[in-house]
C-alpha cells in the first residue's frame, strides 16, 4: 500500500514539480547576480590602449620593435603569469564518484541499510546497497565517458601564434612559433588569415584586415580592424577598430599587433573567471528529486514514531514494534527508483550519443524533455556563420545579372587578401558563366583597396581595347565618385531626387538585416601606364550587392518542431535588430516588438520578467543580459533551455536549466553546457524533448 502510494505520488510530483519548485523556491535577484564582471578598469584600459599612438604603446607595454628578449620575457611572466584563462580544474576521480552518490535518495537509502544491518536485516542491507552502487556507478560511468569526449574536442583546437623575440645576444630578432601561453604584454604578434587572436592585442600595422567577433559580440559579420582609429571617441571597447581580443579569429587579410593583455587579464578571461568561478544552481530535476526526498522523510517522521507507539502499547513488544516501524519506513521508501531513474537518463544519453549529442550531465536529459523555453543565440547557432551572397540589384532594386557579373570581375581580378565577401561573390555566380567572363575580359591594372577609401578597383579590357574601370566598396565612399547612374538601362545624372530613390532601396535592404556595397564603372580609352586613385572620378553607379549569414538548413524544420512539442523558442543575440528579424522572418518565427539591450540595461528585473515573457527577440545584447534573462525566465516557473557557442553565451548557458552548444563552440561555451551538439542538424533538439 505504502510503495503503491509512493510511486503514485512520485509520478504525479515528477510531471509538476520542476515548474512548481521554481515558484516556490524563486532565484536571487537577477540583476545582482548579472552585475557586470568586466571591471571598469579594464574597459578604461582598453580604451586608453586604443588611442595610443605608436611611441606611447611601446612605452606603456615597456616594448620595442625589435621584440622583447629572453630576460624580458622571464620578468614580464613573473609579473603577469602565463597567458592561461581561468577554468574550472577536473575533479579527481573520487569526488566525481562521491558527487554522483549524493543525492538525497541514495543518502535516505543508506541510512536505511545501516538501520537494517544494525537490525540483522542482512538481506535488506544487501539490496539497498545494491540498488545504491548499481545508481552511482551507472552515473559515474556515463558522465566520465561525456567529460573524455568534450575533452578530446579541446584538445583539437590550435595552441600556438607567431611571436617576434630577440633570439641572441647580438638582438637578432626572428619570428618564432610558440606556445600561446607563453605571451606576455609587450610581445609583438604576427596575424595573417585563419588565425586565432591568442590575446588582448593593439594593431600597430594591419593591411585588409577583418576579424570574426561573433563569438565575442555576436556579430555575425567581420569588422575591419586598422592601425590608426577612425573613431576616437568610441565608448565601447569591444567596438574599437585598433583593437582585438582573444577568443576571436582573423578571416581575411594580415597584421601586427602588440599584446597589451594576456590570460586572467583579457576580456576573455574576465568573462571565463565569472563562468567558472560562477557556482551552479541545482537544476530542476534536482530540486525535484530533493524534494520527493524530503516529503517522504517527513512521511518517515510522522509514520515512524505512530507506529511504534501503538504497536509498543498494544503489543507490549517493543522491540517487535521498532522492526515493524522500521519495515514501514523501508516500504515508504522505492529503493529501486534511485537505479531506475539513473538507468532511464543513461539509456537516453546512449540514445543521443548514436545521434552524435555528448550529454556530459545525465540529470541533464530529463531538463531536455521538461523544457518549455528555449533561448538561442543566432549567429553560428540558428545560421551557419558563413556570409553568403544574397542579393545583386540595380538602382532600382531589380535583380541585375550585370551588377552580379560587375562585382564578379572585380573580386575575381583583384590581387589583394580576398574577404568574406569576395568568397562569396565568386561563389555566386556559375561556373559557366564565370569562364565565360574570365575569357572575355582581361586584367588591365588594379588600385587597391585602402581604409581611408574603403573601396577598390580592377581595370579590365575586352576585345574591343576599351577599358573599363569597376569599382566596389560602401555605399558612401562610391556615391563621393560617382556622378550618374544606370537607370532602367540609360544613364543618368546623380541628382536629389535619384539620390533619394538610391536611399530608399538600400535602406530597404538595411532594414532586411543585409550588408550593403555598391558596385560603379567607367569606360576609359585604352592607354599605357598605371592607373591611380585619381582614376576613381565621375563613375556610372551600376548597383548593389548584398549579403547575409544564412540559416542552417536544419533550423526552420527544427523551430516548427519544439513548437509542436509546446516549446517557445526566443532568440537572444548580440547582433543588431536588423539582422536578427531577418533570420526570424527566415525562420519562421514572428519577432513580434524586438527588444535591445538598453531597454534590459533599464529596466528592474520585475518589469523585465513581464516583457520577457511576451518577447520572441532580444537584440544587441551584452552577455550578462542574456544571463539575466534566462534567470529570471527561470524565476517565473519555466524551465528554461540555452543554446549557443560563443564566448558571449557561456553566463546564459551556465544560468540555464538546460545549457546546448553546437559544433564549433569555443571552450568556455563547451565547458558551460550540458549537452553539446556535434552535428549541423538541429533537428536533434526536437528528437531528444520527445
Amino acid at each position: 500500500m505504502f510503495k503503491n502510494f509512493t510511486r503514485q505520488l512520485f509520478a504525479q510530483l515528477g510531471r509538476h514539480l520542476p515548474r512548481r519548485l521554481v515558484q516556490r523556491d524563486p532565484l536571487p535577484d537577477a540583476r545582482n547576480l548579472a552585475s557586470a564582471p568586466i571591471p571598469d578598469s579594464l574597459g578604461k584600459q582598453c580604451l586608453d590602449v586604443a588611442a595610443m599612438d605608436g611611441n606611447e604603446i611601446w612605452r606603456a607595454f615597456a616594448s620595442h620593435p625589435e621584440g622583447l628578449n629572453a630576460g624580458e620575457v622571464a620578468q614580464k611572466i613573473a609579473q603577469y603569469g602565463e597567458n592561461q584563462i581561468p577554468a574550472q580544474k577536473p575533479s579527481p576521480w573520487w569526488v566525481h564518484l562521491w558527487s554522483c552518490y549524493r543525492n538525497p535518495f541514495n543518502l535516505l537509502l543508506t541510512v536505511l541499510g545501516i538501520v537494517s544491518y544494525s537490525t540483522e536485516d542482512l538481506f535488506a542491507a544487501a539490496v539497498i546497497a545494491l540498488m545504491v552502487g548499481i545508481s552511482t556507478l551507472l552515473n559515474f560511468i556515463q558522465e566520465a565517458r561525456s567529460t573524455k569526449a568534450a575533452d578530446a574536442l579541446k584538445a583539437m583546437v590550435s595552441n600556438t601564434a607567431t611571436v617576434l623575440r630577440v633570439v641572441n645576444e647580438q638582438g637578432e630578432s626572428r619570428w618564432c612559433e610558440l606556445p600561446i601561453d607563453q605571451l606576455v604584454p609587450g610581445d609583438i604578434v604576427k596575424l595573417s588569415a585563419g588565425d586565432m587572436i591568442p590575446a588582448d592585442l593593439r594593431v600597430i600595422q594591419a593591411r585588409d584586415l577583418f576579424v570574426a567577433q561573433a563569438s565575442l559580440t555576436g556579430e555575425s559579420l567581420p569588422v575591419e580592424k586598422v592601425a590608426r582609429t577612425r573613431d576616437p571617441l568610441q565608448a565601447n571597447p569591444l567596438e574599437c577598430d585598433t583593437l582585438c581580443f582573444m577568443g576571436t579569429n582573423v578571416v581575411s587579410g594580415s597584421a601586427q599587433a602588440i599584446v597589451f593583455a594576456t590570460g586572467g587579464g583579457t576580456w576573455f578571461g574576465q568573462l571565463a573567471g565569472r563562468v567558472s568561478e560562477q557556482e551552479s544552481e541545482p537544476n530542476a530535476f534536482q530540486k525535484g528529486i530533493s524534494r520527493v526526498s524530503m516529503l517522504l522523510i517527513r512521511f518517515m517522521l510522522v509514520m515512524t514514531p505512530i507506529v511504534l507507539l501503538i504497536n509498543g502499547y498494544t503489543k507490549g513488544d517493543w522491540w517487535e514494534a521498532a522492526l515493524f516501524a522500521l519495515s514501514v519506513a523501508v516500504g515508504l521508501t522505492p529503493e529501486m527508483l534511485p537505479m531506475i531513474v539513473t538507468s532511464t537518463l543513461a539509456r537516453g544519453a546512449v540514445k543521443l550519443s548514436k545521434q552524435k549529442v555528448i550529454v556530459k550531465h545525465l540529470d541533464a536529459i530529463q531538463n531536455f524533455g521538461a523544457m518549455d523555453i528555449l533561448c538561442t543565440d543566432k549567429t553560428g547557432t540558428l545560421t551557419q556563420d558563413k556570409i553568403v551572397l544574397e542579393n545583386h540589384t540595380d538602382v532600382s532594386g531589380k535583380v541585375s545579372e550585370r551588377v552580379l557579373h560587375t562585382a564578379w570581375l572585380n573580386s575575381h581580378y583583384q590581387t589583394g587578401l580576398k574577404n568574406l565577401l569576395d568568397t562569396a561573390v565568386l561563389e555566386g555566380v556559375e561556373l559557366e558563366s564565370a569562364r565565360g567572363l574570365a575569357e572575355r575580359w582581361q586584367k588591365v591594372d588594379e588600385i587597391p583597396f585602402d581604409f581611408e577609401r574603403r573601396r577598390m578597383s580592377v581595370v579590365v579590357q575586352e576585345q574591343d581595347n576599351v577599358h573599363q574601370l569597376i569599382c566596389k566598396g560602401a555605399l558612401q565612399e562610391i556615391l563621393n565618385v560617382s556622378t550618374q547612374v544606370r537607370y532602367n538601362g540609360d544613364i543618368v545624372p546623380l541628382d536629389d531626387t535619384m539620390l533619394r530613390r538610391i536611399r530608399r532601396v538600400t535602406d530597404t535592404l538595411n532594414r532586411q538585416g543585409l550588408r550593403v556595397v555598391a558596385v560603379a564603372t567607367k569606360y576609359l580609352p585604352a592607354r599605357e601606364g598605371d592607373y591611380q586613385r585619381a582614376d576613381e572620378s565621375d563613375l556610372i553607379l551600376e548597383g548593389y550587392i548584398a549579403f547575409l549569414d544564412p540559416p542552417k538548413e536544419t533550423t526552420a524544420p527544427a523551430l516548427k518542431a519544439l513548437k509542436a512539442s509546446g516549446i517557445t523558442v526566443k532568440i537572444l543575440t548580440g547582433d543588431s535588430e536588423l539582422v536578427a528579424a531577418k533570420v526570424c522572418h527566415e525562420v519562421g518565427l514572428d519577432a513580434g516588438d524586438v527588444v535591445i539591450g538598453s531597454q534590459v540595461e533599464a529596466l528592474n528585473d520585475d518589469e523585465l520578467a513581464e516583457l520577457a515573457k511576451r518577447t520572441t527577440l532580444f537584440a544587441r545584447l551584452a552577455p550578462l543580459h542574456k544571463e539575466r534573462i534566462v534567470t529570471l525566465l527561470k524565476r517565473e516557473g519555466h524551465v528554461v533551455g540555452f543554446m549557443g557557442d560563443g564566448i558571449n553565451d557561456a553566463p546564459a548557458l551556465r544560468a540555464a536549466d538546460i545549457g546546448i552548444s553546437v559544433d564549433g563552440a569555443v571552450d568556455i561555451a563547451r565547458e558551460a553546457a550540458d549537452i553539446i551538439l556535434l552535428e549541423k542538424s538541429l533537428m536533434v533538439l526536437e528528437e531528444g524533448v520527445i
